[in-house]
């Protein structure tokens, strides 16, 4: 199978490590995997602030440069949630409607893609300690992306999976929402490092970039230096850094 890695817009610019354990896991699945150079991103600032006029193009670019693959994959639910849920709306009644939804259909978030459609087999990884995961917004409700990380890590003969309390809780990032309602943002964000801290895990995981640097900072200000933070598909390929 041939699979379009979408490495997404906070994946290039804040943590490339993320796009290359991606692509160590699709290897590992057995894909073949192309990363288009000229992609950017998914739409969804746009889109989420109201500008379906800036999300339009952006969309059809991505229809363009993922047209010869079986799949595209994202490390990241927000970022596929927008390709698989939104983009559709944005094309009702066009004459590329059909293309859209077709893109839509075969984009998948990384770890769900790696269990229900490529069947990993082995796991690169070999981590070894107590992990604790926060189920993202939009993987979580828009894919039901829940079991197949857990799934994954349990396979992990080192890792032990130590659940926090309200872990499906929204840390507080919700993109523009983190700019727009700072003071919320922030006490989601405190609430959840709270939950952290009392798990005892020695790194919180979670599939959304986003997320793990709004968690990530939040940690850090509380004076917290202990927690490592990782995105799943570090962990998954042993691409941490300790």
């Amino acid at each position: 199978m041939r699979v379009g890695l979408f490495v997404t817009c906070l994946t290039d610019l804040m943590r490339p490590r993320i796009g290359l354990a991606a692509l160590k896991l699709l290897r590992a699945a057995g894909a073949e995997v192309v990363v288009p150079a000229t992609q950017t991103c998914c739409g969804q600032p746009g889109y989420n602030s109201g500008d379906y006029a800036a999300a339009r193009p952006l969309a059809l670019k991505l229809l363009r440069e993922f047209a010869d693959c079986d799949y595209v994959v994202a490390p990241s639910g927000s970022c596929a949630g927008m390709i698989r849920v939104h983009t559709p709306a944005l094309f009702r009644n066009d004459p590329k409607a059909d293309d859209i939804r077709k893109l839509a259909e075969r984009t998948y978030e990384l770890t769900d893609f790696l269990v229900r459609i490529a069947g990993i087999e082995r796991i690169p990884g070999n981590y070894t300690g107590t992990l604790t995961y926060h189920d993202s917004c939009s993987g979580l409700r828009e894919l039901g992306v829940k079991q197949q990380p857990r799934a994954l890590l349990a396979r992990m003969p080192g890792v032990r999976l130590v659940e926090m309390a309200e872990n499906e809780t929204c840390c507080g990032f919700g993109g523009t929402f983190a700019v727009k309602f700072g003071d919320i943002a922030t006490r989601l964000a405190d609430n959840k490092c709270q939950h952290v801290e009392a798990s005892g895990a020695d790194a919180i995981v979670a599939g959304d970039l986003g997320c793990l640097l709004h968690i990530e900072g939040r940690l850090r200000r509380r004076g917290n230096n202990r927690t490592k933070v990782w995105h799943i598909a570090e962990v998954l390929a042993g691409e941490t850094e300790n």
